[in-house]
């Protein structure tokens, strides 16, 4: 399969949240292109046992105990990939559910901004200068939600937290212009994935609609080797076009001057339904 120029031999990815879930899947996949791995996580034991796996794979692979809500962690992170070597790939990975509304508590909200939409702008600043300095393909990859998109009621500041990152991804791949497709931006939007969010809810088993890590890693690297900006991904239970439909339905509220967030609005629901189906009102 065609990959991503920046997913060379000898060159360095790092990937916050990278002791498990989607960010492990990665990393075992970018290991097994030749890549050198910086992971960084906040689970001290998960990183240590990731690393042992990827180890017993041949992979080399240093690891960093680092919350990325903290700018001084982020720069002792890019201290440590300068040890190694040449960074070509970024994944700002790590993030925390809010499990808050609008009224849920200031910690809530600054833990779930922090870690969240933060974490990204602070791994920017501390790899973007040198990407851009680079002789060498180089990519970055923010991981994202669709509830940054369509914004589901009840989760309020998670939803804030990722409708910023893709706000803030957005930007930079517009930046990224002049880098003449040298450096590329990537927001990864995974459809639901069977991860320790998952398991934390009370999930032993995946449930039968979710993907997997794996399945989310192999179709994120195959739309960054397609060159494509969003990568949205299904599940076993949402189709593209279902998503796609949600999507346009969510932007027409603006177009149409429909109540925001209409989709679960009472009065609209029939027509969101009617939608749904593809067919006509």
């Amino acid at each position: 399969m065609d990959q991503h120029l920046a997913i060379a031999p000898g060159r360095i990815a790092i990937i916050t949240g990278g002791a498990s879930g989607i960010g492990l899947a990665v990393a075992q996949r970018l290991g097994a292109a030749g890549m050198r791995l910086l992971l960084a996580d906040t689970d001290e034991a998960a990183l240590a046992a990731a690393a042992s796996d990827l180890h017993a794979q041949g992979m080399e692979v240093e690891t960093l105990r680092t919350d990325v809500s903290d700018a001084a962690q982020m720069a002792a992170l890019k201290r440590a990939a300068d040890a190694i070597g040449p960074v070509a790939l970024l994944m700002n990975n790590a993030g925390r559910e809010g499990g808050g509304g609008i009224l849920a508590g200031r910690e809530v909200w600054e833990r779930t901004i922090a870690t969240n939409l933060m974490g990204a702008v602070y791994g920017l600043q501390q790899f973007l200068p040198d990407m851009l300095a680079a002789g060498w393909p180089c990519a970055i990859v923010n991981t994202g939600s669709k509830q940054g998109i369509t914004l589901p009621p009840g989760d309020t500041a998670y939803n804030v937290s990722k409708a910023g990152l893709k706000a803030l991804t957005e930007s930079l791949a517009h930046d990224l212009l002049d880098t003449n497709g040298r450096v590329s931006a990537h927001l990864l939007i995974p459809g639901f994935t069977y991860t320790g969010f998952t398991r934390r809810r009370g999930a032993v088993e995946k449930p039968p609609a979710a993907w997997t890590a794996d399945q989310v890693a192999d179709f994120m690297l195959a739309g960054m080797a397609a060159g494509d900006f969003y990568i949205l991904c299904p599940d076993n239970d949402v189709t593209r076009e279902m998503d796609e439909r949600r999507i346009a339905w969510g932007a027409g509220d603006i177009i149409e001057n429909r109540p925001a967030l209409s989709r679960w609005h009472p009065d609209h629901a029939e027509a969101f339904r009617v939608h749904m189906e593809g067919r006509a009102a």
